[in-house]
This record gives structure tokens, sequence and C-alpha cells, in this order.
């Protein structure tokens, strides 16, 4: 990972964390079903939006040196991996 996006994905999975810590506490004291559920589909979200910065990091730094033919697919992989969100 190179170190411009380092800082964002520790600030994003920090986030992460304090969701998750507060979905326990959720259980904990007895929340309802459908609000425990939701934030756990808020925390899927988070989580993806981690890979996507990660595959995105990846996908800039392969393809520095590939020239447009590499950049090309870089485009559309992003579009298909924003898609099958």
């Amino acid at each position: 990972m190179t170190h411009h996006k380092r800082p964002e994905v520790a600030t994003r999975l920090a986030r992460i964390e304090g969701h998750v810590s507060a979905l326990r506490r959720m259980v904990e004291t007895e929340r309802s079903y459908p609000e425990i559920v939701q934030q756990i589909s808020a925390v899927r979200s988070s989580l993806d939006s981690v890979v996507e910065v990660i595959v995105e990091d990846l996908l800039e730094g392969t393809v520095r040196g590939a020239g447009s033919a590499g950049r090309a697919d870089a485009v559309e992989l992003k579009e298909v991996i924003a898609r099958s969100r």
C-alpha cells in the first residue's frame, strides 16, 4: 500500500472499529433487531469502502508505468468493482 492511502485506510478502519463497539453495546442493551441489522449493514458498507480504497491504490500503483492500455484496464476494473456493490 502506498503511503498516501495508508492514513485514509487507517482512519476508515478506526471508524469501523467504533461502529462495531457500538454494535456490541446495542446487543448488550437489547436494542431491536432491525436497529442492529441496520448498523451491521452500515459496517459492511464501510468495509466495502475500505476495499475500494485498497484496490484503487493497488491499481494506481500497478498502472503507473503500464501506458494507456493499462490505464484503460484499470478504469474498467474500477467500474466493475463499483457496480458490484
